[in-house]
């Protein structure tokens, strides 16, 4: 599949451009552009300014922002709403909300690398208020009414 444009412009002279890792990455890194390391303690949340801000190439596409996994992994540094959703009309700055779930301090270092961000097609649907919905194996079953492996 074809890759989309995303245009990108910087609201602050010092942010860095989303880049994909590699030729197989499916989402770029985003940036932190902060002037001076941010102290994250656990627990606590902070919102990180990426100092970029994006236009999708058409309503249907949405960019989702997620954790990188070696920060979630090995400093327990993930997303405070776990992901992050850019809708195609929004054109303000792109920030991200991180949160610590380790029992250490973690510093978020200028231009470091804090989250990757996808950008994927999205179905616009229109909700209908119906009086009755169709039957199903499943049921209202749910939280883990579909058994275990």
């Amino acid at each position: 599949m074809k890759g989309s444009l995303v245009k990108v412009k910087k609201l602050k002279d010092n942010a860095v451009i989303p880049k994909r890792a590699t030729e197989g990455s499916a989402g770029a890194d985003l940036y932190a552009c902060i002037d001076n390391p941010v102290e994250l303690a656990p627990g606590k949340l902070v919102k990180i300014p990426t100092g970029i801000a994006i236009e999708l190439a058409d309503s249907g596409m949405a960019a989702f922002l997620f954790a990188r996994s070696g920060l979630g992994v090995k400093h327990g540094i993930t997303l405070a709403n776990s992901v992050g959703v850019v809708d195609s009309d929004y054109r303000g700055e792109i920030c991200v909300g991180l949160c610590n779930v380790s029992d250490e301090t973690y510093v978020i270092q200028p231009h470091e690398r804090i989250a990757q961000m996808v950008i994927m097609p999205v179905i616009c649907a229109e909700f209908i208020e119906a009086e009755e919905l169709g039957d199903t194996e499943r049921g209202e079953g749910g939280f883990g009414s579909s058994g275990k492996l």
